[in-house]
């Protein structure tokens, strides 16, 4: 938790540039209420009906709790009391999500609007989304390196979700925002903090990765600036009510060659952020990153066309935390010498999927693609298995399923024909009689076309991954 100090004969109540006008408050949970003022002062804050009081501790610091609130998109104000009074206007209660990451997180929607138009022929394009953005429901607040480190008395930052603020703003963010607003039919705000080329490790403090043993066991330690960007962007947002957690990052870490202590590098990220908001549960929606040619980079480290699927891999497993979930991006890339992918419309979409089916209860929504569940051999074929088959697998051009690869003893990976069988896929390639092993997408390139009817793709695979992942016990 971030406190400001004051320094004169009386300090005022001051308030963390998170609070303030316009914001949107998480519904249904109690919503702290936070700042400092002068040792002993009283302060007192009232809001929809409820009245609660407090008095500023000996280090200048003061909290209240506000009782669980239905969501409400009339506007109120918020009134703290102490030596000064300041009232925050225009405020709505909803739901609240913070997104983080490293470019394509903070990818911005000025960008978003330079897109070539999926078709042309389409009414209301989500190219042109800038221009007609205005909805009063939707509040955006845009953190940046240095703009929560000082109050701010104009109480000035969050916005709605049009105009020049919405330009700067993350593409990512404000579509998941738009289609939760839209499906829950409630206020949304959502935070943005994310860095461009940033790596993991300053997302999270240097005591988080200590509290993770796979690092001592492993003599692994942590570079990149620990702690950076998470003490500028992320600890003074806490303790402000959220629903959950978005992160799309991963391609900076990519570049470095990681495999499973990427996995480990997440929970150490995860288990922080749900202890700064005091919660083991909070959601943590991710995205695995997307083709790109990252054996054709120019840097002191030799990438080949498994990097990429060995961090995507990395990704994957990370979803053995509890409370997590991940959007597979493989069809979300029209050009692979582009690390900055378009169509962040349907990267919001596919995450919000996960939110309504895994925090809002709407069990029967099918949210995820197919994943890998295990396999069995048949003679000269492999049988695959997998969960979120949804309305069923399907080639989502009609085309043969593509690919696949297939190796036998001599662990020669060569490409298999791949056929759908019912809710599993029969695997098989000529010249290997005895398949030992199958893997799926397991190139930086592969573009594949197995779906489940509900149009989400499959999670790239191998079934011969020597890593396991153990999460820590938290």
């Amino acid at each position: 938790m971030s406190f400001f100090c004051f320094t004169g004969s009386i300090a005022q109540v001051v308030l963390p540039k998170i609070l303030g006008n316009g914001m949107v408050l998480q519904r249904n949970q109690p919503v702290p209420i936070w700042g400092t003022a002068e040792a002993g002062e009283k302060v007192t804050v009232k809001f929809n009906g409820q009245t609660k009081t407090t008095i500023v501790d000996d280090a200048g610091k003061w909290m209240v709790t506000l009782k669980p609130m239905p969501a409400s998109a009339n506007p109120s104000t918020l009134i703290i009391t102490g030596t000064n009074t300041i009232k925050l206007t225009d405020i709505l209660v909803g739901e609240v999500w913070l997104c983080s990451g490293q470019s394509n997180m903070q990818y911005e929607m000025r960008k978003n609007s330079k897109v070539k138009k999926p078709d042309t022929s389409t009414a209301n394009s989500p190219v042109d989304e800038l221009d007609r953005a205005h909805n009063p429901q939707i509040r955006i607040f845009l953190v940046t390196q240095k703009n929560l480190q000082k109050p701010d008395s104009t109480h000035s930052g969050w916005s709605i979700a049009e105009d020049s603020a919405l330009r700067a703003f993350s593409a990512v963010g404000y579509f998941f925002a738009k289609n939760l607003n839209h499906d829950l039919k409630v206020p949304v705000g959502i935070i943005s903090a994310a860095v461009s080329g940033s790596r993991i490790e300053p997302w999270a403090p240097q005591e988080a990765f200590d509290a993770i043993p796979y690092f001592k066991a492993n003599n692994i330690k942590i570079e990149g600036d620990p702690g950076k960007f998470y003490a500028k962007m992320i600890q003074p947002l806490a303790p402000f009510a959220l629903k959950g957690f978005l992160w799309y990052q991963g391609e900076s870490n990519c570049y470095l060659g990681e495999t499973i202590s990427y996995t480990y590098k997440m929970e150490a990220l995860i288990n922080n952020w749900r202890k700064s908001w005091n919660s083991k549960s909070l959601p943590f929606y991710y995205v695995q990153i997307a083709p790109f040619y990252y054996s054709q980079a120019k840097d002191q480290v030799l990438h080949t066309e498994f990097t990429e699927p060995e961090l995507r891999e990395a990704q994957t497993m990370a979803l053995q935390i509890p409370h997590t979930g991940m959007i597979i991006t493989t069809d979300l890339n029209d050009d692979l010498k582009n690390i900055h992918p378009p169509f962040k419309w349907e990267v919001g979409r596919r995450l919000e999927l996960q939110a309504l089916a895994n925090t809002y209860g709407q069990k029967k929504l099918v949210f995820c693609g197919p994943v890998y569940k295990g396999m069995k051999i048949s003679g000269s074929k492999i049988i695959l298995s997998f969960n979120y088959t949804g309305n069923g697998l399907v080639s989502h051009d009609g085309k043969p399923l593509a690919d696949f690869t297939i190796c036998g003893q001599d662990g020669k990976f060569v490409p298999a024909k791949a056929v759908i069988k019912g809710i599993t896929i029969e695997v098989s390639a000529d010249g290997v009689d005895a398949p030992v092993a199958a893997r799926f997408a397991w190139s930086e390139s592969a573009q594949p076309n197995f779906y489940n009817k509900n149009g989400l793709p499959a999670t790239p695979f191998r079934t011969d991954n020597p890593l396991k992942f153990t999460p820590t016990t938290n």
